[in-house]
């Protein structure tokens, strides 16, 4: 079966009415590398039958390489000579832009937020110059220009910001997330299976990330075992996710918040305190950056989420700290380390200890993906839990732990659910979980007067461990029960 497109519906209609208006628009296009911008832009206008386009991916380079990047595109495109020039600086490349947009052309400028370095700042005062006389002008010009961009703050930056020169000139902007999991489940019905061992693998590995698993289904693996994967993926020399959290994500911080992010993906959940105490283990002289680091990778980078409990103010002093990112918390988890070592130990142990981190990671892994879930599930009006409130765990300073907590307040139901990797756990820790219930009612007493479930979650439960869920009160899920009708 050949890859196809999965997902976006709502962002592909989101471009088509932006595209079907006929006259002059700036959409502004963000979300992570590796997350799909490039591929929607395509998508959208091959379905919309546009003929005229230009894409430039923008280098993080001075401005030669740009003016170069922009001629190649332009020849790779067609561009006639008759419409537009080869730009030969940084002004005539902003006036080549509306020339082309003049003659109905789309084009697409990817990596935008490069323009944020001070060698190529000049660049955005003479676009808004050219976008000023393109909205002026709007009924009459028959293209658009979109913007693409990854890094957020600095996209952001160039413009929202009121002292930048783009400032409130988007007329359209789409923030592209991760695939939602039905588009992941069709993506693994279509070229593996929804095996739910298979699910929250390569969920935990790579969410929502389109290009991660076209890149297995390309090397062959994405219908392979779990150690053949990995091998054939991030342990060889030609391994195409090797270099990628290099690449893509920690070149942008240039090694300065390499413990913080490793601590953080390998403590899923930890506080303020508990980062403040090994950075002060590593090095005393770091420990007041402590803070400053988690501001700069939460809003610049937005590698790192701050959580509260639900229904804590957002004062409160126990927030914790996650990896946002699914394959940024495994590799620094679990395979940074193993591919490392890869010039120095044998290949086969190596996987063996990289799989073994990895399934240990998928305990945190099944909490996310049961929360994603429920929301999906809730959210598209299936049969199930209907929430009023986003899925988030729930803790407090006097040890209170629950996996999950989900309410639907317009019925006066809410729900605690227990999340196992291992179904084997799952009743000894029904005891444990009615007492942490317990201790969060006594907190919150409201809540005694609405009508209380509780819920066991396992990715796999038989027919005994069933049984006995059910004996002790509680309803059994496995993924199964959660992704059928996906």
């Amino acid at each position: 079966m050949a890859w196809d497109f999965y997902g976006r519906r709502t962002e592909l209609e989101q471009l088509a009415e932006i595209l079907g208006r006929g006259r002059w628009f700036f959409g502004r296009i963000t979300g992570r590398r590796r997350i799909g911008k490039t591929t929607l832009i395509q998508r959208a206008l091959e379905q919309a039958g546009a003929r005229r386009v230009l894409y430039v991916q923008t280098p993080d380079s001075a401005p030669v390489g740009v003016l170069s990047a922009m001629a190649d595109a332009m020849e790779t495109f067609g561009v006639d000579a008759a419409v537009a020039n080869r730009p030969t600086s940084l002004r005539e490349m902003a006036h080549v832009i509306g020339d082309l947009v003049r003659g109905g052309y789309v084009v697409a400028l990817d990596e935008f937020q490069y323009f944020s370095r001070k060698r190529l700042y000049e660049f955005t005062s003479h676009l808004q110059a050219v976008v000023d006389e393109l909205s002026a002008d709007a009924d009459r010009v028959r293209g658009g220009l979109f913007v693409l961009g990854s890094i957020h703050t600095e996209l952001v930056a160039l413009l929202e910001d009121r002292s930048a020169p783009l400032y409130n000139r988007a007329t359209d902007h789409i923030e592209l997330d991760h695939l939602d999991v039905a588009s992941v489940l069709a993506i693994l019905r279509g070229h593996a299976d929804d095996d739910p061992e298979r699910t929250l693998f390569l969920w935990n590995l790579f969410e929502g990330v389109p290009k991660f698993y076209r890149d297995c289904y390309e090397q062959g693996v994405l219908d392979a075992d779990r150690r053949r994967l990995l091998a054939r993926m991030f342990f060889r020399s030609s391994s195409p996710l090797r270099s990628e959290a290099d690449s893509w994500f920690l070149h942008e911080l240039r090694g300065r918040y390499d413990v913080v992010l490793k601590y953080v993906a390998r403590h899923p959940g930890c506080s303020h305190g508990d980062l403040r105490s090994h950075v002060t283990a590593l090095s005393p002289e770091s420990a007041e950056q402590v803070g400053g680091y988690l501001k700069v990778l939460i809003e610049r980078y937005r590698m790192i989420e701050k959580r509260l409990p639900v229904f804590a103010k957002p004062s409160a002093r126990r927030a914790r700290y996650y990896i946002r990112d699914n394959f940024l918390r495994a590799w620094l988890g679990c395979l940074l380390s193993p591919t490392a070592a890869i010039n120095f130990r044998p290949e086969e142990s190596l996987v063996v200890q990289a799989d073994d981190r990895l399934r240990e990671a998928e305990g945190f892994g099944l909490e996310r993906l049961v929360g994603a879930l429920y929301e999906e599930r809730s959210r598209k009006g299936m049969d199930g839990f209907a929430l009023t409130d986003r899925i988030h765990g729930y803790w407090d300073r006097g040890d209170t732990e629950i996996d999950l907590v989900a309410r639907n307040e317009d019925d006066g139901v809410i729900r605690f659910g227990s999340c196992k990797r291992s179904a084997a756990r799952l009743v000894g820790d029904l005891a444990s979980l009615d007492a942490h219930v317990e201790r969060f009612l006594e907190a919150h007493p409201t809540y005694r007067e609405w009508t209380l479930e509780k819920v066991a979650v396992a990715p796999v439960i038989d027919d005994v461990v069933r049984t006995e869920i059910v004996r002790r009160g509680a309803i059994p899920q496995d993924l199964r029960d959660l992704t059928d009708g996906l």
